[in-house]
């Protein structure tokens, strides 16, 4: 019976761990911070009965330990590419805060977590790409750029969202997209402000490359460093960092193929 007892309390401790450390993964591929992470990873252990909750946020790993009186137990997994997905985002918030406040079995818990995973709703990458172009359009318009280059940057900036999307998918080496995608928007809209009369074609090249700025990794990197976790912020910013390296080298090779930029 002893011995019983004591298998029933660490599969329990291991479906809470394994439950918790989902909910941290995801958020981590979802775009939260660090702080967030930790806090709703707690919330969700707490509330399906952990007396004590310790996380270890890594830039490609996560690690939780758990302990229910004496008994605890440790479990790590390992974290993809970190993404934005604000509604997922918001979706797992709202499902810790449920489970936080008591009446989840860890079953329970995870069949709300397989059900928010399913049923966050995502765009359609059509709807996607067209909102990417109008909104480089509109920031070159802001930059400077003249009203003949809007249209080839609406279309160059969409159609290389697009091709973003499909590398995606294809799980291609992000650095290596990120020079693809930058080297596509610049080049189509350097080609279409030629063919559209624009006077500033060198600065409708540049334009597109917003599509693929850093914003929340960057947010997330100064944050983390700020709030104590300086080798994780390190992580981000340096991943930030090479990725502006990548664009730049999309932007500079489109530009010398076209004889621009100088």
């Amino acid at each position: 019976m002893l011995h019983q007892a004591e298998a029933q309390g660490r599969d329990s401790l291991e479906g809470i761990a394994m439950l918790a450390l989902e909910f941290g993964w995801l958020l981590m591929e979802a775009g939260a911070s660090a702080r967030d992470v930790e806090e709703i990873t707690t919330q969700v252990a707490t509330g399906l009965g952990a007396d004590r909750t310790e996380l270890r946020v890594g830039y490609a790993s996560l690690a939780i330990t758990i302990g229910i009186g004496p008994d605890g137990i440790t479990r790590m997994r390992k974290v993809g590419p970190l993404g934005v997905n604000q509604s997922l985002d918001y979706a797992l918030r709202g499902a810790a805060a449920r489970i936080e406040r008591g009446g989840f079995t860890v079953a329970e818990a995870r069949a709300e977590l397989d059900r928010l995973v399913r049923a966050t709703p995502r765009h359609a990458d059509w709807v996607v790409a067209v909102a990417v172009g109008v909104a480089c359009a509109a920031f070159g318009r802001l930059l400077g750029v003249d009203w003949a280059g809007v249209a080839p940057i609406f279309a160059g900036s969409t159609l290389a969202q697009m091709m973003r999307r499909q590398l995606a998918l294809r799980k291609f080496n992000v650095f290596v997209s990120a020079t693809v995608v930058a080297f596509l928007g610049s080049a189509l809209c350097g080609l279409g402000g030629r063919w559209t009369g624009s006077t500033t074609v060198a600065l409708d090249m540049t334009v597109p490359v917003l599509l693929l700025v850093p914003g929340v990794p960057s947010l997330n990197a100064q944050n983390d460093i700020l709030e104590g976790r300086p080798t994780l912020g390190s992580a981000r910013a340096v991943w930030v960092a090479v990725i502006l390296v990548f664009i730049t080298a999309g932007v500079w090779l489109a530009q010398g193929l076209l004889g621009e930029g100088h």
